[in-house]
C-alpha cells in the first residue's frame, strides 16, 4: 500500500508533523510506502485543483490520510474535494481534530473513515486491512459512517507504548529544509502526557475518551508515557549525522519537566553525547534547583512556561490553572538564578476576561521580566471545555470562527466595539505595553507611545496599524545604540524579547 499524508498548515510557520513521522515509521517497518505532503505558504502556494491533480497523478496513492487541527478544517476540505474528484483513493481524517470532532467529520462526508486518538498499531492495521481488501470496520480508533449512514466511532485501543516504537520518519520530509527555516532549531518529543487539566487543551477530552473506551482510571491510563533515555540519544545522534546547520533542540513534550527523575537521567545522558543547546517546556509548579541545576548544566539555555494570563481569576475560573503569580515570579528567578531565558506562553481575548484582566497579564510580564513572552488570541477549540464557556457565554463571533486560519493576528471572540479595538492594539504591539509598566528606564517613552495608541478610534488604528512593527525595529535599533534594555518583536510577529538577549544572539 502506498500512504500520502496531506498536513494542511496554512498561514503557520512551516513544522515537523510528529504524528505522521512516527505513523510512517511503523508503515516502513512492514514495507509499506509513504508520502507527505505540508500545504504551507513558507513551502510553496496554497494548491489549487491543478496542483492537487499533478500530485495525485505523481504519487498514486492507495490512502490519502489528512493530519487535521480545526482552524485548518475549510482548506482541509477543499483540497480533500479536490482528492475525492481526482482519485479512487479512500480519504481518512486524524489529527485533534478528528479527534474532538470525529462525529461531525463523518456526517460531512468529505472523508470516508476518521482515525482518533493516538494512532500507532491501530493506523498500520488499517491499511493492512485496507490492502487485504479486509473488514476495517472492526478496527480500534477507526470511525466511519455505517450502513444507516450514522457515524460509529470504535473504541480506542491502549495508549501506545513510546519505547516500542521505531524512531521517528525524518526522511518522509524535507527535513533540511525545515532545519534552515527554523534557523536551525530542530523539534523532539521525549514524553507524550499532562496530568493537568486545562480548560483549552485537548488533553481532557483524550482522557475522558480513552478512560470511557478503556474502562480504566487515570492511573490506569498510563497516560504520561516517555520515550527511553537511550531512544532519545539514539535519535539525537541520528540527527547530528545526518542532518547539517542544527543550532538548537526544542523538546515540544507538553511538559517535560513532568518527572525530575527522567529529566536527571536525561541530561546526564545528552551531556555525553551532543553539545548543542535545548529548550524544554515547564511548568511552573514542577520546577525547582535540582531540574534547573541538571538542565543548565547539560545546555539548555530557554525554559518555556505556560503563563497564559497574569489574572488569578481567569487563570482559575476560565483556564483551571491553580498557581499564583508569585510563583510564577518563583520559577522565573529559579531558571535565571542557572544563567538560562525564560519564556512565558500568553493568551488575550479569552471569555469573560476584562480590560483590566488584560493590563493584570501585561503588568505580571513587567514584573517578572521574563527573557521573552509569546502572545496568541485564545480560540475556542470545538470539544473543549473552554469552547463551551465560550459559547454558552455568548462570546463567539460565527464568520470569524468558520474562516480564522491562525490565533495570531485577530480574535474570534466578540467583546463589543471597545473592548475589540483594546485587543487589537494590545495584540498588535505588546512588547510596547509591558515595557511602559516595567521598573525598564525606556518605561516613560513606551508609556508615551501606549497612551497614544490606545487615544485612538477605530480609523485612526486602521490608518496606523500597518507601520507600528516598523516603529517597533526603529524604537529599538535607538535604544540598542543607547545601551537601554527593552522588549522588542523579534523572530516572528507574536514574540517579544529582552534586548540582553537577543543582542547576544
Amino acid at each position: 500500500m502506498k500512504v500520502l499524508f496531506i498536513y494542511p498548515n496554512s498561514e503557520s510557520q512551516i513544522g515537523f508533523n510528529y504524528g505522521v513521522s512516527s505513523l510512517s515509521a511503523e508503515l516502513k517497518t512492514q514495507g509499506h510506502q509513504v508520502a507527505f505532503w505540508q500545504l504551507c505558504e513558507d513551502i510553496e502556494p496554497l494548491p489549487d485543483e491543478s496542483r492537487v491533480m499533478e500530485m495525485l497523478e505523481n504519487e498514486q496513492p492507495d490512502l490519502i490520510g489528512f493530519s487535521v487541527v480545526t482552524n485548518q478544517w475549510q482548506l482541509t476540505v477543499r483540497v480533500a474535494i479536490w482528492c475525492r474528484q481526482h482519485s479512487q483513493a479512500p480519504l481518512i481524517c486524524g489529527g485533534v481534530h478528528a479527534t474532538l470532532l470525529g462525529e461531525d467529520v463523518l456526517k460531512s462526508k468529505v472523508f470516508d473513515y476518521i482515525m482518533v486518538g493516538e494512532s500507532e498499531g491501530a493506523f498500520l492495521d488499517f491499511v493492512e486491512q485496507l490492502g487485504q481488501d479486509g473488514d476495517v470496520r472492526s478496527v480500534s480508533n477507526l470511525g466511519f459512517l455505517n450502513d444507516e449512514n450514522k457515524p460509529v466511532v470504535n473504541p480506542v485501543r491502549p495508549l501506545p507504548e513510546l519505547t516500542r516504537l521505531p524512531r521517528k520518519d525524518y526522511d518522509l520530509f524535507d527535513f533540511q529544509q525545515i532545519i534552515d527555516a527554523k534557523r536551525g532549531w530542530v523539534g523532539l518529543m521525549a514524553s507524550r502526557g499532562c496530568p493537568f487539566n486545562c480548560t483549552y487543551c485537548f488533553n481532557h477530552t483524550m482522557v475522558k475518551k480513552y478512560r470511557s473506551d478503556l474502562n480504566c482510571s487515570f492511573k490506569g491510563l498510563n497516560y504520561i508515557r516517555h520515550h527511553s533515555i537511550g531512544q532519545m540519544i539514539d535519535e539525537i545522534s541520528y540527527l547530528e549525522q545526518n542532518y547539517r546547520n542544527i543550532t538548537m533542540y526544542i523538546f515540544d513534550d507538553d511538559l517535560f519537566t513532568y518527572d525530575r527523575d527522567y529529566v536527571v537521567e536525561f541530561c546526564e545522558g545528552y551531556s555525553k553525547v551532543s553539545q548543542m543547546p535545548f529548550v524544554v517546556n515547564g511548568h511552573v509548579g514542577l520546577w525547582d534547583d535540582e531540574r534547573a541545576r541538571a538542565l543548565a548544566a547539560a545546555g539548555c539555555k530557554i525554559v518555556k512556561f505556560g503563563v497564559e494570563s497574569g489574572s488569578p481569576k481567569i487563570r482559575k475560573q476560565v483556564m483551571h490553572r491553580y498557581t499564583s503569580n508569585e510563583k510564577i515570579k518563583e520559577a522565573v528567578e529559579i531558571t535565571h538564578c542557572y544563567g538560562m531565558h525564560s519564556s512565558c506562553f500568553l493568551m488575550i481575548g479569552l471569555p469573560e476576561e476584562t480590560h483590566e484582566d488584560v493590563m493584570q497579564t501585561v503588568q505580571l510580564m513587567a514584573n517578572i521580566v521574563p527573557g521573552r513572552f509569546r502572545w496568541t488570541f485564545f480560540y475556542p477549540f470545538p470539544g473543549t471545555e473552554s469552547y463551551t464557556i465560550a459559547d454558552q457565554g455568548g462570546y463567539i463571533d460565527r464568520s470569524k470562527f468558520e474562516t480564522l486560519v491562525n490565533f495570531t493576528d485577530e480574535s474570534c471572540l466578540n467583546f463589543g466595539t471597545d473592548h475589540n479595538l483594546f485587543l487589537k492594539k494590545v495584540g498588535k504591539i505588546f512588547p510596547w505595553f509591558v515595557n511602559a509598566y516595567s521598573g525598564l528606564e525606556v518605561a516613560p517613552f513606551y508609556r508615551e507611545q501606549v497612551e497614544e495608541l490606545l487615544s485612538m478610534n477605530a480609523q485612526q488604528w486602521e490608518n496606523a496599524v500597518n507601520g507600528l512593527q516598523d516603529k517597533d525595529k526603529f524604537f529599538s535599533e535607538r535604544f540598542v545604540a543607547e545601551g537601554k534594555s527593552h522588549y522588542a518583536i523579534k523572530y516572528n510577529r507574536f514574540m517579544g524579547v529582552i534586548s540582553d538577549y537577543f543582542l547576544n544572539d
